[in-house]
């Protein structure tokens, strides 16, 4: 078993991807803004940390395994030294967890060093591996950030901006990219825009890019707008200039960032995701009201949805639970006791609060089911009356291939049992999910500017057959209704 594995099973929740910065700001201490930028990320990943630091001729990289705080201290950051930088905080999608597949990752292009960081999965990694070995290619890790590193050294363009975006017309799948050479700081966005990244600037004429808006404010830094789907962006000593790319733009931003994955602080399509999250809890309010005392989140992601249900139903909201904010992915194997006490080794239900309420729960998603299962066995010990789980999401049942670690489809419950089954199963009173019209109302923005494949299966970038068997996921799946209250 790896960590990773030995991880997931203390938290059935989504594993995060991975969070990317940049800024381009001579005369201040990049190192230490990338630093601050990486930290209001963290929540992207907690596998392994880096910076690159350029000065107008060499660069440097410094990455370990760990949190940020635990890779970077005084001396490290004072020892990267430069005006442009890079930084990256991973959790694996594709490759195993080692130092290896840590980014940013250095190669070179025409002799010329450049370094980058890569949020996504791409879903031709296959074949361009296969292309770069045969041309002679050797692979330290096993990421397809690497391949897409390895496939700009490869490219005969003499421009390293040209190099760039031949490359980018061989990619397939999800690619926020932020790339820094000696001189320059890049940014690249895949036609879809699958994954998140934006533009800041700081003291009026220097420039940041970012996963996600959270990372604006810690470093002083105004957000000025979105990298566009199909988009490369270019900073140097001209300042700021933008290529479109692509000959075709479809954007398809990840639903699952509003519900789960962004920081409850950042924007997505200028939208705030707290109050999202929030009208999420109005309207699972009134889809699926409950004759309870008390509504409680699972924190911290159910926290907004709670707050809003709470509002919408006048039943009181309260905290039901204690969260130990002290755990993260480690890297010690736990013993098969430790995986079973893991969910109550994070979650402290007060008995003082519970015994004897009929209790709504508001929880963001349920994936296998294991950990709202014990959960709702926590209230129950813990004196609930009555048990009402209201999920701010729909069913999610079909695995992601674009920058999310998701299990199979035959490990995901929403996939194998309708929703009364799940209800039986995780030993609730009654168990209603969020309407995938009731979300997307929640967010407000056009519903075919979304990647939903999760909750519907409509997959916007095509799955090669390789892939789909890999996640147990079969042409006829598409074809399958959707398990809502009313059942199968």
């Amino acid at each position: 078993m790896t960590a990773q594995n030995a991880y997931a099973l203390l938290s059935e929740g989504l594993p995060e991807e991975c969070g990317v910065f940049g800024v381009y700001a001579p005369g201040d201490d990049v190192a230490r803004l990338t630093y601050f930028g990486l930290f209001a990320l963290q929540h992207r990943g907690q596998e392994s940390a880096g910076i690159a630091v350029a000065d107008g001729h060499t660069l440097k990289v410094h990455k370990r395994m760990g949190l940020v705080s635990q890779v970077f201290d005084e001396e490290t950051l004072s020892g990267l030294q430069g005006h442009i930088a890079i930084g990256h905080t991973r959790y694996s999608t594709t490759g195993a967890s080692n130092l290896a597949n840590a980014q940013p990752l250095l190669e070179y292009h025409r002799g010329m060093p450049f370094a980058l960081g890569h949020n996504g999965n791409l879903v031709n990694a296959l074949e361009l591996r296969r292309d770069l070995e045969r041309l002679g290619f050797r692979f330290e890790g096993t990421s397809d950030s690497e391949i897409i590193a390895k496939l700009i050294a490869s490219m005969d363009e003499l421009d390293f901006e040209r190099a760039v975006l031949a490359a980018a017309k061989r990619l397939q799948g999800a690619f926020s990219l932020v790339l820094l050479t000696p001189t320059q700081l890049l940014a690249l966005r895949d036609p879809y825009g699958v994954r998140p990244l934006v533009i800041g600037k700081l003291n009026g004429s220097h420039w940041v890019i970012a996963s996600e808006t959270c990372a604006l404010n810690p470093v002083g830094a105004v957000y000025v707008r979105d990298v566009e789907p199909g988009e490369l962006v270019i900073v140097d000593d001209k300042g700021l200039h933008i290529v479109r790319w692509a000959e075709e733009i479809k954007p398809a931003l990840c639903l699952f960032e509003f519900v789960y994955l962004a920081r409850p602080d950042s924007h997505l399509y200028g939208r705030n995701v707290h109050m999202a999250r929030r009208r999420m809890g109005q309207i699972l309010a009134k889809e699926h009201p409950a004759d309870a005392d008390i509504v409680i989140p699972v924190p911290d992601t159910g926290i907004p949805a709670a707050i809003g249900y709470a509002e919408a139903s006048g039943i009181p909201y309260a905290e039901g639970f204690i969260k130990n904010r002290y755990i993260h992915r480690t890297f010690i194997q736990p013993s098969q006791r430790q995986r079973e006490l893991g969910v109550r080794i994070k979650l402290t239900p007060i008995r003082e609060v519970l015994e004897g309420k009929r209790v709504v729960v508001v929880e963001d998603s349920i994936v296998r089911g294991t950990t709202t299962r014990a959960i709702v066995a926590m209230l129950r010990e813990a004196g609930a009356k009555e048990i009402h789980m209201r999920v701010s999401s729909p069913p999610y049942r079909f695995p992601c291939f674009y920058g999310i670690d998701t299990c199979a489809r035959s490990e995901l419950i929403a996939a194998q049992l309708d929703v009364e089954e799940i209800r039986r199963y995780i030993g609730a009173d009654s168990l209603g999910y969020l309407s995938l019209e009731g979300l997307l109302k929640a967010v407000g923005v056009e519903t075919t500017r979304f990647c939903r494949a999760c909750f519907d299966g409509k997959y916007p970038i095509p799955i090669p057959e390789h892939l789909r068997l890999s996640k147990h996921l079969f042409e006829t799946d598409e074809l399958l209704p959707v398990h809502q209250e009313t059942g199968r």
